[in-house]
């Protein structure tokens, strides 16, 4: 405790009071309040005392305090049970001190006979000052607050206590947040020593009669107590300020909050007991908050979380003329979804009818992408009657064909024809075919004036009360971001059925003719009970699934199955949501904003495609949201601005206790089940115990997500690996080569496929790696989570080879090779996972890269029985005609993967420590290497810019990352170029090219060939010579030189395959260098 504050200070401080013009009990309340902290359970006490003060009694025991204090320097401060005086502090010390040093032997003393009566009593015997009366009134008085806390008491009221240190309270109700506490993580102690564990620490909202609250931060749960106790100093910490009389009173910043009365001696808060009542206690695994059960806040829930005014013309015009209107309370998803900017007010001329003026504006990208990988929406807002429509959008591009769907639709239903669009001066907007077809259709388009946004804000508004709405529903449900585009479609159907301000009857009602009904609409993202549609006579009749939105084709509800993570639509339904309003939910904030640069997007699926809907809005000209449309810069200026690219990343779960905790749980269990089956069906290991002196492997769960080529998810992937890094060379293995098929066989295999009209089917093989048999003796631990029972000690000793191993893949190629050439299949020397049947006129090539199986033939019963022997051979997937090839996927026009002219070199490296730490977190290595794949598959445009920068990868520089960055970003705007392999002649042809020096470091040139066969690229290369060449011509004949030693191997190839009529013949390859043509036909160049 404090050093007490001199005393002669508090004399000098009296003296002043008594020379001043104020009454006696106003003296005595300043000279309390002047003193010091070390004096607040002297100040307490004074305050609960119904003792008549004089000034010179004050001195008195305040001098008296000081005293006590001072001897008792270094004890503890008390939490609870300060308003007990020192005396009685000072009885319980020589109490407990008693107990610790036993048993005292009484002293005889002489007893001195008192004449006279006790002036309180009147009995003989004793004075006065020692009168039991006396005694044991004052015990009574000092020790009552104490006694009150601790009485078996239900109440729900709160005390104020200047002597707590802390808010407590013995109830969870009204925790707005909290935190779990284990034991013995913080103590409070209480006025009479004893220690008691928190369980929870947390925030309250205690509502008042003043129809105000009171937030309490930080409050402590004790289930011990009795009673709420409002700790006076923490309140002080947050700027309120407590006034003690008769009554209290909590005011901040000179407003008055709340106040209470002295009851019994304590100070009781005023509450409002019904607000209590009316909140329900719920248990942490809740989903949400119970605000209202009023039949107001559900139409708020139903309608998207519009606002009271509206709801409130709603119940006037008549579609809810039933309705009771109740003040709505406070909407936690309202407040994160839609805080706003203040408004800006300005006012245009209105269109007289329908279709006369049309607002238009894109927004997006947005920084997740909706299921079915939209990124933009467009919204197209009819001024008269502010109906409107939404459409998702893949890329920006798309706007022009929106808009014309848009105009198609309306002016067929409406009769009438489009007259003026208005839109921003977005480049959709700006282009040459969409500005054509406007002044081909009469329609006069209207562009806001630069650096004017507030010229288009009913177009801008929309967006962003679509987006305040979307975000509210988000966050009032359990849905994912993704399903952000029903959500969008939801709340444009929604608006277009309510009032706006800007209208005088409903948009739907000025757009129709005919007022709309709301009895069918729905709280979005709450639950409901599915009708299935065929069943078995045992199995349940319904489903429950996640009400998602309304079809426009049709009438009924979207419903999203979480089981087999599908959206679909029904009509019998039976929705949930007075439950879904009860439960309680920390719902995490939902981020969800136009992105202002290039991003990656990570990829979610979408069952359904885009919906065009009907929205409104109110016209408040606000200042409106910035339009995050990209817009093109020069060439010149890529690459100044650095921004994060943001990758892909499928959340795939990494430990076997992640994947248990996953949400797709259910899933992944039954996968590493299908795993062990397919373990035990192979006969993979046996359990035996660990022989000494043998270190067993380890072995873990890898987790993936398989999606199909639209981004779906097909499969859940649960493999069993072995953490092959453990093992030995030539102890756990001798050799560990395995070939896969080349890119480049493939490639002409399917031109030759294209070109002959032959069927190309696909097989997977399962866990092939389990089908290859071990020459060593190796010993495995057994997998977690499938550990036998009462064999815990015992490993797995393996029979087969398993992921994971280094000799895994071997094992499996030899195991494959031997089986399919005791089948008739002849191996191609030249691609040794090629291999031919041929019999008569029917041919069969069968490509083996990894344990993914390309058979192509001509004859259909031919391929179907080489099928059903590899089914019988090894565990097959038959996935039918192929698709999708070794993630081969289409890619979009654009520019140039390379900037003209750019020169990157050694010396661009890190040249200071920003440069160093900028680089340090760029993922420079990974990009590059995500690159290759697609480089060596189907992207020979990239095949030059790749070899480029991935020469730089010891040390990348700013200007390196920023190549690597404009790669991904040509890439993006070029994901619909493909390779056609078209019907044509199969003849190679092949092109070779050469820069001269490109390489500034060693002063080398890049060689780059192409071949192609049926007019498609088989092969291509770009690499850096390994001399210098002298002149052009030289550089030039190096590359023809490397091009000719591929068409080498190319012809040999195809000869092998006997299906290619023109592999004998010699291959032409073109140069556009004469002097290098000339110099390949007789030496020139001495």
């Amino acid at each position: 405790m404090k050093k007490i504050v001199n005393y002669n200070i508090t004399l000098l401080l009296l003296s002043i009071i008594l020379t001043a013009e104020i009454d006696g009990e106003t003296k005595i309340d300043m000279v309390v309040n002047s003193l010091s902290d070390s004096f607040d359970q002297f100040k307490l006490d004074y305050t609960l005392n119904k003792k008549e003060y004089t000034l010179q009694g004050l001195m008195q025991d305040v001098q008296s305090a000081e005293k006590i204090l001072v001897k008792g320097k270094g004890q503890e401060i008390h939490m609870v049970g300060k308003v007990a005086t020192v005396k009685a502090r000072q009885k319980v010390k020589k109490q407990q001190k008693k107990k610790q040093l036993g048993p005292i032997k009484k002293e005889t003393k002489k007893v001195t006979k008192i004449k006279g009566k006790c002036f309180l009593c009147g009995e003989k015997g004793h004075w006065k000052r020692n009168c039991p009366k006396s005694q044991n009134k004052k015990e009574e008085g000092n020790l009552n607050y104490l006694e009150t806390c601790f009485l078996a008491d239900s109440t729900d009221s709160w005390i104020i206590d200047s002597g707590a240190t802390n808010h407590v309270c013995y109830s969870l109700q009204g925790f707005q947040e909290r935190r779990k506490l284990s034991k013995n993580e913080i103590n409070l102690r209480l006025g009479n020593g004893t220690l008691v564990s928190a369980s929870a620490v947390g925030d309250i909202r205690v509502y008042l009669d003043s129809r105000r609250h009171l937030d309490l931060i930080d409050v402590y749960y004790v289930p011990q107590f009795k009673r709420n106790l409002i700790s006076v100093s923490c309140l002080n910490k947050f700027g309120y300020s407590v006034t003690f009389n008769k009554v209290f009173i909590i005011s901040k910043n000179d407003k008055i909050i709340c106040q209470g009365t002295l009851e019994n001696g304590l100070y009781f808060l005023h509450r409002n007991i019904s607000h209590s009542l009316d909140t329900e206690i719920t248990e942490p695994n809740h989903k949400r908050v119970k605000l209202s059960t009023d039949e107001t806040y559900l139409w708020h829930l139903r309608l998207g979380h519009i606002n009271l005014n509206r709801i409130k013309r709603l119940v006037s015009d008549g579609p809810l003329s039933d309705l009771k209107v109740d003040d709505l309370p406070t909407c936690e998803s309202c407040l994160e979804g839609k805080m706003t900017k203040r408004t800006f007010s300005a006012k245009g001329a209105r269109a007289t009818e329908c279709l006369g003026l049309i607002h238009t504006d894109v927004c997006g990208p947005m920084s997740i992408q909706a299921r079915g990988g939209y990124e933009y929406f467009i919204t197209f807002t009819d001024d008269y009657s502010r109906f409107g429509y939404v459409y998702l959008m893949r890329h920006k591009s798309d706007a022009f064909d929106m808009f014309k769907a848009f105009k198609a639709e309306v002016e067929n239903q409406l009769e009438k024809h489009v007259k003026i669009l208005r839109s921003d001066r977005g480049g959709e907007y700006l282009s040459g075919e969409f500005q054509q077809y406007l002044i081909d259709n009469g329609i006069v388009s209207q562009f806001s004036a630069p650096g004017t946004p507030q010229q288009n804000g009913v177009a801008e508004r929309r967006n962003r009360t679509l987006l305040d709405m979307v975000r509210s529903m988000l966050s009032y449900s359990t849905l994912p971001i993704s399903f952000w585009g029903y959500a969008l479609q939801t709340a444009i159907y929604i608006l277009n059925d309510v009032p706006s301000k800007s209208v005088p009857k409903t948009p739907h009602e000025l757009w129709t003719g005919r007022k709309p009904s709301l009895q069918h609409l729905r709280i979005f993202g709450c639950p409901a009970h599915v009708l299935k549609g065929k069943t078995e006579k045992m199995e349940s009749r319904s489903e429950t699934c996640i009400f998602v939105g309304y079809p426009k084709e049709t009438k009924g509800y979207y419903f999203y199955s979480p089981s087999d993570l599908k959206v679909f639509v029904s009509t019998n339904a039976k929705f949930l949501e007075k439950d879904y309003m009860n439960d309680f939910v920390p719902r995490s904030r939902i981020v969800l904003n136009e992105m202002s640069g290039d991003t990656i997007p990570r990829e979610v699926t979408q069952p359904n495609p885009i919906v065009s809907s009907d929205p409104t809005q109110d016209q408040q000209p606000t200042i409106p949201r910035r339009s995050g449309r990209v817009r093109t810069q020069p060439e010149r200026y890529i690459g100044l601005g650095e921004s994060v690219e943001n990758l892909p990343d499928d959340d795939d779960p990494y430990t076997y206790k992640e994947a248990m905790e996953d949400v797709d749980s259910r899933h992944w269990q039954k996968a590493m089940q299908s795993e062990i089956e397919s373990m035990f069906d192979n006969k993979v290991w046996s359990l035996v115990d660990l022989p000494k002196g043998i270190k067993p492997i380890g072995c873990k769960w890898v987790y993936k997500r398989k999606r199909g080529m639209d981004g779906k998810v097909e499969t859940f992937k649960a493999r069993l690996v072995a953490k092959g890094y453990t093992q030995k060379e030539g102890i756990d293995y001798e050799e560990t080569f395995s070939p896969v098929a080349m890119l480049k066989s493939i490639r002409i295999l399917l031109s030759i496929a294209a070109s002959l009209d032959l069927e190309i089917w696909q097989m997977d093989v399962k866990t092939a790696f389990l089908n290859g048999s071990l020459d060593e003796s190796i010993y495995m631990m057994q997998p977690e989570g499938f550990i036998e029972k009462g064999q815990v000690d015992k490993v797995c000793k393996l029979q087969k080879s398993i992921y994971g191993l280094k000799q895994a893949s071997r094992s499996w190629n030899i195991r494959f090779d031997q089986a399919v050439k005791g089948f008739g299949f002849i191996q191609n020397p030249d691609e040794p996972c090629v291999y031919k049947r041929i019999k008569g006129d029917k041919l069969v090539f069968l490509i083996l890269y990894v344990d993914d199986i390309l058979l192509i033939g001509n004859d259909v019963g031919v391929l179907t029985s080489v099928k059903e022997w590899l089914a019988k051979q090894f565990d097959m997937k038959d996935l039918g005609e192929a698709s999708f090839i070794l993630g081969i996927q289409d890619s979009k026009k654009g520019m140039l993967p390379f900037r003209h002219g750019i020169k990157l070199s050694k010396e661009q490296v890190p040249k200071n420590e920003h440069e160093e730490q900028f680089m340090s977190r760029v993922p420079s290595a990974s990009a590059v290497g995500s690159l290759m794949y697609a480089m060596l598959c189907t992207r020979p445009d990239i095949c030059f810019a790749v070899g480029i920068v991935s020469r730089f990868q010891s040390k990348p520089g700013p200007d390196h990352w920023t190549a690597v960055k404009h790669i991904f970003k040509y890439l993006k705007r070029t994901r619909d170029n493909m390779l056609v392999y078209s019907g044509g002649d199969l003849v190679p042809v092949g092109y070779t090219d050469s820069d001269f020096q490109s390489d500034s470091d060693s002063r080398k040139s890049t060689s780059g060939a192409v071949f192609t066969i049926g007019g498609g690229a088989v092969i291509w290369r770009s690499i850096k010579q390994s001399c210098i060449a002298d002149s052009t011509m030289e550089a030039e004949y190096v590359a023809a030189c490397e091009a000719a030693k591929e068409a080498v191997w190319l012809r040999q190839f195809l000869i092998d395959l006997e299906v290619v009529p023109s592999a004998n013949k010699q291959i032409t390859i073109y140069c556009d260098n004469s002097g290098a043509v000339a110099n390949s036909k007789e030496p020139r160049s001495h």
